[in-house]
């Protein structure tokens, strides 16, 4: 893989898709002191194969020990929701938990921005954890479950104790159908963290376990105080940001971000001064793309038991209760402006792509066009004027992948092509 490739796709990022966060759809301040069950259910229990699939060795429960509300959270805008995690005997285990969802009642898919304002407050032992995560609330047609990681998985906070500077933002999914069973080796998942110090992915990019617990006035600990975790979730992929820094950007297909080979891809590139993630690709199969339909968001609490669970066993430095504030949880409208797609593509023609020896850019409406021919580096190779069609020599020009841009003064549209 090329550096150079992931710039490419750092332009088609800032170019093909401008999203504004648009009208306010839906949100939960956790105000009234209640929680609203027309909008969320309590799961109750240890999942179904007794550890909820990720090794977790606590029970949820629907008690107000393990779910509550608070006015008193220094740094919240008003009220929160509480979930908290408990060392005590309750039915057959030694730990608590709370754990909510919207399933059945509230979802979203493409085209919304999904964001909560948390404060995990006492999660600073390995072994204590606390997610916001999606699931799946579409089935395919003819079906009457959908298998995980078919169904997909969204991770937009996932903090653990024994990572306490920073938050991995991911997605799960699957090869292959599989005709809609599991199997472990069945699982594609691609994420990146967030460095609470330098609001991007870290160097190197993978923190691995230590430095627990933080300093309770550590500023650069995902305990220290509310922070916003987030999504903008386009059509072709999906943007994790925590305060509006964005830091990974997961493409669905094939060829989003990198060359168009059947493969999984990621690595860092540099947008704006800061080291961005960038990934690729969970639409693997034609009887069900995850990230196209609609999914709920889950706030969930746990206590792991295992070496071999996300975040590590619980130790006895652990402190109880472990808490941690919901200050609210918003769904928003993405008013998207499209570059060169369905909305634009009749604007402009561009052909033949891939080119041997001449690309030809045609306007449909006459006007004062620039036009840019960028190399895998970002290089401007070509630049010039037309009012209605451009023809580009491309004879001297290396093979491989660049990037076509025209601009107007009002509009700037871009187009992947491929010299041969």
């Amino acid at each position: 893989m090329k550096i150079s490739l992931f710039i490419l796709c750092i332009f088609l990022t800032t170019l093909e898709a401008f999203g504004q966060v648009g009208e306010l759809l839906w949100e939960d301040n956790f105000n009234t002191g209640q929680l609203d069950l027309e909008n969320w259910n309590i799961e109750t229990g240890t999942g179904v194969n007794g550890d909820f699939g990720t090794g977790q060795v606590d029970r949820a429960t629907n008690r107000e020990e393990n779910i509550s509300f608070s006015n008193d959270v220094p740094g919240a805008e008003d009220g929160c929701l509480v979930i908290t995690t408990r060392k005590e005997f309750y039915i057959d285990r030694n730990y608590t938990s709370g754990r909510l969802n919207t399933a059945g009642k509230k979802s979203w898919g493409p085209g919304h921005r999904i964001v909560a304002r948390i404060y995990p407050r006492d999660v600073k032992q390995m072994g204590q954890g606390f997610a916001f995560w999606m699931m799946p609330d579409e089935i395919p047609g003819g079906w009457n479950s959908l298998m995980w990681p078919q169904g997909g998985e969204i991770d937009i906070m996932e903090y653990v104790g024994s990572i306490p500077f920073h938050n991995l933002g991911s997605v799960h999914y699957a090869w292959f159908w599989q005709n809609n069973e599991w199997a472990d080796w069945n699982h594609g998942h691609q994420g990146f963290y967030y460095s609470y110090e330098t609001q991007q992915v870290p160097n190197p990019a993978e923190p691995g376990y230590g430095n627990y617990p933080p300093d309770e006035n550590n500023t650069n600990a995902g305990s220290f105080g509310f922070h916003t975790y987030g999504i903008d979730w386009y059509s072709d992929r999906m943007e994790f940001f925590i305060d509006d820094n964005v830091y990974h950007i997961h493409y669905l297909n094939d060829g989003g971000a990198f060359s168009l080979d059947g493969e999984d891809q990621s690595a860092v590139a540099m947008h704006e001064g800061k080291r961005v993630g960038i990934s690729e690709y969970s639409n693997h199969f034609n009887e069900w793309h995850p990230f196209e339909h609609k999914m709920y968001p889950i706030l969930s609490a746990g206590v792991t038991g295992s070496e071999y669970s996300y975040g590590g066993a619980i130790n006895d430095e652990a402190e109880f209760p472990c808490s941690v504030f919901i200050d609210w949880l918003r769904v928003y409208q993405l008013d998207i402006n499209v570059g060169i797609n369905e909305n634009t593509a009749k604007d402009f023609k561009i052909y033949p792509n891939p080119a041997k020896d001449n690309v030809t850019v045609t306007a449909r409406k006459t006007g004062e066009y620039e036009v840019k021919l960028l190399d895998i580096s970002g290089n401007t190779v070509m630049q010039n004027t037309f009012s209605n069609t451009a023809r580009i020599n491309t004879t001297g020009f290396t093979n491989g992948l660049y990037m076509l841009l025209i601009d107007n003064g009002h509009q700037s549209v871009s187009q992947k092509i491929i010299i041969q």
